[in-house]
């Protein structure tokens, strides 16, 4: 299944992004993993069908509630193989 790289600029830390990120990917059985960067940005790694890594990058786009999401950036990658996906601290 296709891999994703993703970097989420804008207000993206301290507004729950991580935790609802997960959850979006699991109702939609999308596999990886999602961290904040040093930079103040949030940095995904994401493995799926094309259509859940398409509904998945649109979620990414408005986030959770309090977030303020100014850009997306979006790799593709070579494939890994996920078993769930997880919040790396």
């Amino acid at each position: 299944m296709p891999t994703i790289h993703l970097i989420i600029k804008g207000r993206v830390q301290g507004v729950f992004y991580r935790a609802s990120a997960k959850q979006a990917a699991t109702e939609l059985g999308v596999t990886g993993w999602v961290k904040n960067t040093d930079a103040g940005d949030v940095e995904m790694v994401a493995t799926g069908t094309d259509e859940q890594l398409r509904k998945f990058v649109e979620w990414c786009k408005v986030g959770p509630t309090h977030a303020k999401v100014v850009e997306v950036l979006m790799n593709k990658m070579a494939e890994e193989n996920f078993k769930n996906f997880e919040i790396k601290r």
